[in-house]
């Protein structure tokens, strides 16, 4: 019997391989709307980032959303990322 494959993602930021339960996902919908992904099953295009605040930070300072969605991604939903990341983090959710 051979052992389950662990499905690897790649960061978007730091641009690593990680298992891909380890990281975040930010989804867009069929309707264009952008959201953070923490339980990993919604539905529409998906890019992962390390849990860590350094790739959340260098995401948004270099709008690196843009590229992955093909798309132009206004401000506020990067400010929104930043929000429900600190959020996250000062309820001590883990992914």
């Amino acid at each position: 019997m051979t052992p389950k494959k662990i499905p690897m993602r790649m960061c978007i930021a730091c641009r690593e391989m990680k298992e891909k339960k380890s990281l975040l996902r930010i989804v867009k919908n069929a309707s264009g709307d952008i959201s953070l992904d923490f339980k990993g099953k919604a539905a529409g295009r998906g890019a992962y980032i390390c849990d860590r605040a350094e790739c959340i930070n260098k995401c948004v300072k270099k709008k690196l959303l843009n590229k992955v969605f093909s798309c132009i991604i206004p401000d506020g939903v990067y400010e929104y990322i930043e929000k429900e990341y600190a959020e996250k983090s000062k309820r001590g959710d883990t992914v």
